[in-house]
């Protein structure tokens, strides 16, 4: 059990350019340290699309900082990193922003998911944190942490190397994938009605922004695609998706029954429930790893083609890159039809796909910022 009253702040942003899967990650980190004894905190920063609602409502303070505006400049002037217009604000703005906060908190652990911070950033709060626990997914930048966490499948820690300190602890690969502790209690009913694969039961999630309309692009590409007659297909989308309009016209138009569901709280039992999941590259993955649900696993950016090329070789996917990919709709019509014709395809990959995660990831972490 961990000490009464350890105090945890989170640094993590969501956006209609950055998603939502950090906030969402951080959130179940968040839970699975609170039913240790622990109190977290949220600092967030006021872009479209931020999260704080959402974050107050499962019991979290959620400190907002001002949105600037300025991240188009500041992608181009700012702090020389890939993802510098996600901030908002300059690095050195964001830290003296966040050290404000800090300085009054002086938490035990500092948490940070964001692709525009480094080790400049993190180096700037040490004096009011007792340690420091980034999570990364990309390992293009330096860190100064105390431990990094990277869940994704094939990292290494050779993909870190000169970009942490000596002292530094790694947490790598799936087996740390942050996932609500509900698909550890699902996994092995769901594990168990894969046994005899039928393609009856379809789920469609592409993030909970989709600001590019990928879940669009997909129904249209299942016009094309001959799927059983009694086939029913659920689409989740998240409140803010800015095509969610628009996707529910094109759902209308298609010939099986098309649920679209917005900011759902059953996400475990949709995915246990489904004999097949089209979902993007990212951190859904190891959800759907951890359930045995065969994937057509699409990248929608950059960041997500690591995972999508190691889930690939895992065999764990059918993989379809959406951004280079001009024959993206032939390509659903292949997967389809391979599917459709031969129902052992579905077990095949079930069967990679559920040795890749157990759900468990959270509490690995927990265990860790423990010690």
């Amino acid at each position: 059990m961990m000490q009464s009253g350890k105090r945890f702040v989170f640094r993590v942003d969501a956006s209609l350019q950055i998603g939502t899967g950090h906030v969402m990650r951080c959130l179940t980190l968040a839970d699975a340290l609170s039913r240790q004894g622990a109190s977290c905190l949220f600092v967030c920063r006021a872009h479209e699309g931020h999260l704080a609602a959402l974050i107050r409502a499962r019991g979290y303070r959620c400190m907002l900082l001002a949105s600037s505006g300025q991240a188009a400049k500041l992608a181009e002037e700012g702090s020389g990193l890939a993802h510098a217009a996600w901030l908002g604000c300059s690095l050195q703005t964001d830290a003296a922003q966040t050290a404000a906060i800090l300085a009054d908190i002086r938490p035990d652990w500092l948490i940070v998911d964001h692709y525009a911070l480094d080790a400049r950033w993190e180096r700037s709060q040490r004096q009011y944190v007792g340690r420091i626990l980034s999570i990364d997914d990309l390992a293009d930048r330096r860190h100064d942490c105390d431990v990094l966490l990277d869940q994704n499948l094939g990292r290494q820690a050779a993909d870190y190397a000169g970009l942490l300190p000596p002292h530094c602890q790694t947490l790598l690969g799936p087996s740390y994938a942050l996932l609500r502790e509900e698909f550890a209690r699902l996994r092995s009913y769901s594990l168990q009605r894969r046994a005899r694969p039928a393609l009856k039961r379809l789920l469609i999630t592409m993030g909970g922004v989709d600001k590019d309309n990928a879940t669009g692009q997909v129904l249209t590409a299942l016009r094309g695609c001959t799927l059983p007659p009694d086939c029913r297909i659920t689409v989740v989308m998240g409140p803010t998706a800015p095509w969610l309009e628009n996707v529910r016209e094109i759902a209308a138009t298609l010939p099986w029954p098309v649920d679209v569901r917005v900011n759902v709280g059953d996400m475990g039992q949709l995915m246990t429930d489904s004999d097949l999941a089209i979902g993007a590259a990212g951190s859904t993955s190891w959800e759907r790893c951890c359930l045995g649900l065969p994937s057509i696993s699409i990248s929608l950016a950059l960041n997500q083609v690591g995972i999508l090329e190691a889930l690939d070789r895992a065999g764990a996917v059918l993989s379809v890159r959406l951004e280079v990919n001009a024959r993206f709709k032939e390509k659903m019509v292949e997967f389809m039809s391979r599917l459709v014709a031969d129902s052992s395809l579905l077990e095949k990959i079930s069967d990679h796909a559920r040795q890749i995660c157990d759900g468990q990831g959270a509490e690995r972490v927990v265990g860790v910022l423990q010690e």
